[in-house]
């Protein structure tokens, strides 16, 4: 199964389409597997500065992930203004690490920066392998036990300019 390079837009650069996949993969997952029962679909999808990620195969999206930026830093997500959120891989392409690739590529555009992210706390060793540390106590979100996560910003490699 091939797959596509990382894709990253923003609301005014996506195409109905595009966004149509990304919700239905989300819906699938968090509300039908994940038996969520809250809003799944909020207006941080349309801030300007708000990136959608995703990886592509002949089905669709397999992996998705969206980065919020917050003007000013949030007291839940310590000092980070950047949060990585609704990370979310189909069923069928689980375990082949399409998430962590995803990740790694957003790293890489905003590593310079704090990240934060409220993980679903099975995953945890997904984030961890990428540089984030768990903080506080673990709590429930949607009726599943999250922990918040934290990943300090590291500097550009000389003569790598920051994005």
């Amino acid at each position: 199964m091939a797959d596509s390079s990382p894709i990253q837009r923003t609301w005014s650069q996506l195409s109905r389409d595009e966004f149509f996949e990304l919700a239905r993969l989300r819906t699938e997952v968090f509300f039908l597997e994940q038996r969520i029962d809250e809003p799944e679909l909020d207006d941080r999808d349309r801030e300007p500065t708000t990136e959608h990620w995703w990886i592509s195969d002949d089905r669709g999206p397999a992996t998705y992930l969206r980065v919020v930026v917050d003007a000013a830093p949030q007291p839940d997500n310590r000092d980070a203004r950047t949060l990585i959120g609704r990370v979310v891989t189909r069923a069928d392409r689980r375990g082949e690490g399409l998430s962590r690739r995803l990740l790694e590529h957003v790293i890489e555009r905003h590593g310079h920066e704090p990240l934060a992210l409220h993980s679903q706390s099975y995953v945890q060793p997904l984030y961890a392998a990428v540089g984030f540390a768990a903080y506080g106590d673990e709590y429930l979100e949607a009726g599943i036990s999250h922990i918040g996560m934290y990943r300090p910003a590291q500097p550009a490699p000389m003569g790598d300019p920051v994005r």
